[in-house]
């Protein structure tokens, strides 16, 4: 089958690599000059599946006022006229509920797991490399109450099997020494022994050269235009290279899914929200982290990547805002330089930012549409590094019609109503 993908970040890769290993002729239009150049760029480094939660929660709504008053704030908030925006945050409030909570971090876990699987069995299967660890998540707790806070998510990970340490301050320094400098800074930490860490913009330029190895096409500065829609199919899509026809096609443009989705009458609730990170040369190995610290209190991922350190973090709603905002680049640099102060040449940061696309429960969107050729691969938010594997591998199943290895529940479209109605039902893929 000729299969068309739109997006070469590292979901759309992934989704390439994983259907032309099923046998299908793969074509990947990308409007970048090479594959990984926007959001899966300079992300946070993290292969998270312990660490994969919604951020809609029980006493989010609070949290959030709180961190908007906070110097150094995890989340910003630019309000605009969108109808967009408002809809999205109306539909993340709806979601702060103990139940939901539960339910949408089940299907990430879901799918993060299953995820982490298939990359080892891709690194095992190929030798990629991309300055990987496998030494875990360090969630660190700068107060007791946040200590305290961690039951509910430990509960979700007892009930389905994650491994986890909860660890007390003399046994968070033995897996990460550095943090002997500031341990009056913390008091203990929650780590996922399974998580690991990489370079999200390396995995995917190999990975896009294996996926060439298998025979894909990748196109590269072409602009995606509109998707022309007959009866219930898809016949080509518009691009600036002119009309490009295919038997079926897997969108993975992240957060611009819905406005192509949105012509054809398809309604997504997937949004922009804008992350940052700094990119930081490593001067004193014994002074940096071994793997990610998760920076509790702001919401930072501090991740070795090699010889450097990656900080990413905050959540701006600013729509497609793409502007690189000095306040952001001061919270991330407060985070590294209070926890690892010697570790990295905060002179020689690199300042970033991109667009994750996030849906207002978490889970992403993965899976057919109301059109019979037409595929999903989106809405994965801070996971996408995480979930990419797992995501191409499932998509690459549902679109040759084979059940998946994991259930299809909750990662439709149709979870946001009958209007969503996929022309493939969750419950004919079930597993």
């Amino acid at each position: 089958m000729k299969i068309v993908i739109l997006g070469a970040g590292v979901i759309g890769t992934a989704s390439a690599y994983y259907l032309a290993k099923t046998g299908h002729e793969v074509t990947v239009l990308e409007r970048q000059p090479a594959p990984g150049l926007e959001t899966s760029y300079a992300n946070a480094g993290e292969v998270s599946p312990g660490y994969s939660a919604p951020w809609a929660g029980p006493g989010i709504p609070l949290k959030a006022i709180k961190w908007l008053m906070m110097r150094h704030s995890p989340l910003a908030i630019r309000p605009s006229l969108d109808p967009q925006m408002w809809r999205w945050v109306t539909q993340m409030l709806m979601n702060c509920t103990t139940k939901r909570y539960e339910i949408n971090k089940g299907r990430m876990l879901r799918m993060a797991e299953y995820s982490r699987d298939v990359l080892q069995q891709l690194r095992s299967d190929t030798g990629i490399h991309y300055d990987e660890r496998t030494q875990g998540t360090l969630q660190l707790f700068r107060d007791q109450k946040q200590l305290d806070a961690a039951a509910t998510d430990i509960a979700i990970l007892e009930r389905y099997g994650v491994p986890y340490e909860l660890l007390d301050k003399a046994a968070c320094l033995k897996v990460e020494p550095a943090l002997k400098h500031v341990q009056h800074k913390f008091v203990g930490a929650l780590r996922l022994p399974g998580d690991e860490t990489g370079d999200c913009f390396k995995f995917t330029q190999s990975l896009a050269q294996l996926a060439e190895g298998l025979g894909v096409k990748f196109k590269y500065g072409v602009s995606i235009e509109k998707l022309v829609a007959n009866g219930d199919k898809i016949s080509s899509v518009k691009t600036s290279i002119g009309d490009v026809t295919a038997d079926s096609f897997v969108l993975a443009l992240g957060s611009y899914s819905p406005i192509l989705l949105r012509e054809l009458g398809i309604k997504i609730p997937v949004y922009p929200i804008k992350g940052y990170s700094i990119t930081v040369p490593i001067i004193d190995a014994d002074c940096a982290p071994e793997s990610t610290v998760m920076d509790e209190t702001y919401k930072v991922a501090i991740t070795r990547l090699g010889d450097r350190i990656r900080v990413g973090g905050t959540a701006e709603i600013t729509g497609y805002n793409l502007d690189l905002r000095a306040a952001r680049k001061e919270t991330l640099v407060h985070s590294v330089t209070d926890l690892f102060p010697n570790g990295g040449d905060i002179e020689k940061a690199e300042f970033w930012t991109g667009l994750r696309p996030m849906t207002p429960d978490g889970t992403p969107i993965v899976g057919p549409t109301p059109y019979r050729n037409l595929f999903l691969n989106t809405g994965h938010g801070t996971l996408g590094w995480t979930m990419a594997c797992g995501s191409g591998q499932f998509i690459a199943d549902v679109v040759s019609g084979k059940r998946p290895a994991i259930s299809t529940e909750g990662l439709f479209m149709d979870r946001y109503g009958s209007v969503n109605r996929p022309i493939i039902l969750s419950s004919e893929l079930q597993a």
